[in-house]
């Protein structure tokens, strides 16, 4: 997934190409795409995107995240989480609204609850749930003997 091209102002992109590895606390003020290693906190008001050779241990804050690769850690997202068809997630995740694609794990608890009194909240009665895996219909109950 491509980081967005236009900019507010202020706001920057950041990339961690494959091969590099940072420990610590990442802030970042816009969009990020990783897609090396990371142990420690990533912080983004923005997009964060985990390419398929991302690797973060640790916990991740964004408005919106989209895994391709791993994610040992707790995600917390203001807005929405996808995990795509390579994307891993180990731990507990907390946002309003989540995708799986085919092929994408989830390993954790889901936490849906939307945050008091943001904007999010007022909009969102339910939370969204997207999960593209077929599901199999359930067994038809037996019909008592006699009854048809």
């Amino acid at each position: 997934m491509p980081l967005p091209t236009g900019k507010a102002e202020g706001e920057e992109n950041g990339f961690i190409a494959k091969g590099f590895k940072l420990e610590g606390t990442l802030d970042v003020v816009g969009a990020l795409r990783v897609n090396g290693r990371v142990k420690g906190t990533v912080r983004s008001k923005s997009q964060v995107v985990l390419g398929e050779s991302a690797e973060i241990e640790g916990e991740i804050q964004c408005a919106h995240l989209s895994v391709a690769g791993k994610v040992n850690g707790n995600v917390h997202c203001t807005e929405r989480l996808e995990i795509l068809s390579s994307g891993l997630v180990e731990g507990d995740v907390h946002t309003p609204s989540l995708g799986i694609e085919p092929g994408g794990i989830l390993e954790g608890r889901c936490h849906m609850k939307t945050q008091p009194g943001t904007a999010e909240a007022a909009k969102a009665a339910k939370p969204a749930v997207a999960i593209s895996r077929p599901v199999e219909p359930a067994a038809k109950a037996a019909s008592p003997a006699g009854q048809g």
